[in-house]
């Protein structure tokens, strides 16, 4: 299996981790790059099966979050400010409860402890084996943003559906799979890491709830929530980024 990521910023800084959604590459972060630079390195990669990274037979959320720990090792990061959205905020998740040594804090936006229903999941796998991610590119920006995003900034949203259209269907379904089974929430409530939660008020997604969820079980855990829905990162540029740094700038 081959990993792609990238790691910018000055040097010695510390280091911010960043995850990817299901059906996004690393790229989906590009409005967060500007603010993060000027005090962070940033470490962005390509979740299993996305984007320049290749699939390997099956997945689970352990893999998941293992191949964040390889990547690290590889770029000669020891320990690193963690965000994650939707998929790559369960990663977060997992890392924070299996692998807080090498973390500084954790960020889960537009995520769950358990994201929709196994079934569902599943379904959707064979689906996209059997169809290829047309038609769930199709359908992405009303899950992915509000009606109000999509109608004034329709040249940010058709390109990341049609990126999303012409990505490996393999590769998404292994993830849809490893979703399937993904279920944290009896885990979580050994979390000792800073943990921020963000939320979007309109996410049909990862709902509201799902992170009042999270952030009841993590003691000591902040939570925001943002006016936007799945993908908050780009929705709400503004007030993610400083949501985002305010966490991870904190004294502790």
């Amino acid at each position: 299996m081959s990993l792609y990521y990238q790691l910018e910023g000055p040097s010695g800084a510390p280091v911010v981790v960043l995850s990817n959604s299901l059906g996004t590459t690393f790229e989906m972060w590009q409005p967060q790059m500007a603010a993060l630079l000027e005090h962070f390195r940033v470490l962005r990669y390509d979740t299993h099966g996305h984007g320049r990274t290749t699939k390997h037979d099956k997945t689970t959320l352990p893999q998941l979050a293992e191949d964040v720990i390889t990547i690290m090792d590889d770029a000669g990061v020891q320990q690193a400010h963690f965000c994650g959205i939707s998929m790559g905020g369960l990663t977060g998740l997992w890392l924070a409860r299996f692998a807080p040594e090498r973390f500084l804090s954790v960020t889960v936006a537009n995520s769950a402890a358990k994201i929709g229903e196994q079934s569902g999941w599943l379904e959707r796998a064979r689906n996209v084996r059997s169809e290829g991610l047309s038609a769930i590119a199709q359908s992405a920006a009303s899950r992915w943003f509000t009606p109000d995003f999509v109608k004034h900034h329709k040249t940010e949203v058709d390109a990341l559906c049609h990126a999303l259209a012409k990505s490996d269907a393999d590769g998404y379904a292994a993830c849809c799979e490893a979703l399937a089974a993904a279920d944290l929430r009896a885990e979580i409530d050994a979390i000792s890491l800073p943990m921020l939660f963000i939320a979007g008020s309109e996410d049909p997604v990862t709902t509201v709830a799902d992170s009042e969820f999270m952030h009841q079980q993590v003691k000591g855990s902040h939570l925001v929530t943002l006016n936007a829905s799945h993908l908050s990162n780009i929705e709400d540029v503004q007030g993610f980024n400083v949501v985002l740094l305010n966490f991870i700038q904190r004294d502790d």
